[in-house]
């Protein structure tokens, strides 16, 4: 595999890395929704390389996607990994009779991490982001899966401590978590967040006064099933006609401009997808275009 010859989006750091800011999100090789084509293994090993060969190094994934398919994918398109990937990985879920459950209790955190790194064929995880399931969206902990974040960070503080994760992520969390858990030196943040979605805009700011790197999920919109998306905004396809740009490019380009240790982890099935994707990273939006998508999550309330 050659060597990485371009960073989309530019760079930032993740836990002390340097990466493009545009990265992959692996989750939808493997998530088979109803209505979505199937990927065949041909196909999603292909993509990886590809995203690798454009210059992507930083991939998100799990070992509860795809009941560990997702990694044995990356495994298998990338072994022998190259010198600057960062793969990153979440815990807090494992797979049920139907569908995701909460796995929150700090021996299922360390299980979690053990199967990572065997299914990845690693000594060490680069990041893990421990996925909390206190309020949506997603599941919902109960019972004993109700687990402190005090008692996870001190079983992932060990695991770091042994050599077997390298930097301690936090996704779906509220400002006081976040600032409950500065002190386990966090890499990075994955929360829900896009132009009509902007009620993470407080974690975002702690982030920022800290150098947090940020991880938007959802970065178009909400990716349940009738969910709006800013991509559907008359607004956005204006501006996007404005710039010979895609609805999709244009919101991408204004995370990147929101923050600038924004990292895009978008998802795709296709080569040709992956492309468009890294190509928002050479939009720079007007002023003007910035004002209006900042504008949306105002517009996207209730009256």
């Amino acid at each position: 595999m050659g060597e990485i010859d371009s960073a989309p989006g530019g760079t930032a750091a993740l836990a002390g890395r340097p990466v493009a800011r545009i990265g992959y999100g692996a989750m939808q090789l493997v998530a088979h929704r109803p209505g979505d084509p199937s990927v065949d293994r041909g196909a999603a090993i292909g993509v990886l390389r590809h995203a690798v060969g454009r210059g992507v190094n930083h991939i998100d994934t799990a070992q509860f996607y795809g009941d560990g398919a997702c990694n044995e994918l990356i495994r298998a398109a990338l072994q022998p990994f190259p010198d600057g990937l960062v793969l990153v990985t979440k815990l807090g879920a494992a797979n049920g009779g139907d569908g995701l459950i909460p796995a929150q209790r700090p021996e299922q955190l360390r299980a979690q991490v053990e199967a990572n790194l065997a299914a990845l064929g690693v000594d060490r995880i680069p990041v893990v982001n421990l996925r909390r399931v206190d309020a949506p969206p997603g599941i919902i902990a109960e019972g004993d899966q109700r687990v402190d974040i005090d008692s996870q960070l001190a079983e992932l503080l060990a695991l770091r401590e042994a050599g077997k994760i390298e930097a301690i992520g936090l996704s779906n969390v509220g400002v006081e978590q976040l600032r409950q858990a500065l002190p386990a030196d966090i890499a990075c943040v994955q929360n829900m967040h896009n132009p009509l979605d902007r009620s993470a805009e407080p974690v975002l700011d702690l982030c920022r006064e800290h150098d947090i790197a940020w991880v938007p999920f959802f970065p178009l919109g909400s990716g349940f099933p009738g969910a709006h998306r800013a991509t559907e905004r008359p607004a956005v396809a204006e501006i996007a006609g404005n710039l010979g740009a895609t609805p999709a490019q244009v919101v991408l380009a204004w995370h990147l401009a929101h923050y600038a240790h924004t990292l895009l982890i978008p998802g795709t099935t296709s080569a040709d997808h992956l492309d468009e994707n890294i190509a928002a990273g050479r939009i720079e939006l007007p002023a003007a275009a910035v004002r209006t998508l900042d504008g949306l999550a105002s517009s996207a309330r209730p009256a």
